[in-house]
């Protein structure tokens, strides 16, 4: 049913690659990617994902080397079954992106305590294993129910 999944966030360099490389380790029969909804206005197109972000997979044996930043884009969104974004202000703006991306467009955190998943992006390394913790606990939660 939900075999293509895309992870959103702002700019694609800190939650969304993270929520990606994890439901890739839970889910490897799913074609999983990520995007971001303002990756050109933050003009992060083609970055790498944050050195802290990276560090923070590494020390729970994610890797997200390899990962270039892109926008999230109308055809992008019509190719994915289900889009996972870390806030609820994230759904009206991919739905301003993608206006039938609607009905698929979710919580990441929706089968947590916590929904919405801070940015840590330019924060303390508190602020990305705390992300992290969210986000492991979040991806787990869907793997379950994917």
């Amino acid at each position: 049913m939900f075999n293509k999944i895309l992870v959103v966030c702002v700019g694609n360099i800190c939650r969304s690659p993270t929520g990606e490389a994890l439901l890739k380790s839970l889910l490897p029969a799913k074609h999983i990617s990520s995007a971001g909804i303002a990756v050109e206005k933050s003009r992060l197109t083609g970055k790498p994902a944050d050195k802290m972000a990276s560090q923070v997979a590494e020390k729970h044996n994610i890797n997200l080397d390899g990962h270039a930043a892109r926008q999230l884009t109308q055809p992008l969104a019509a190719e994915y079954d289900l889009i996972l974004v870390m806030e609820k202000g994230h759904i009206d703006a991919v739905c301003e992106i993608a206006p039938t991306a609607r009905g698929k467009t979710m919580l990441f955190g929706q089968w947590i305590a916590q929904k919405d998943i801070p940015d840590p992006y330019r924060q303390s390394l508190e602020a990305f294993d705390f992300a992290w913790s969210l986000l492991d606990q979040a991806a787990n939660a869907w793997a379950k129910r994917l």
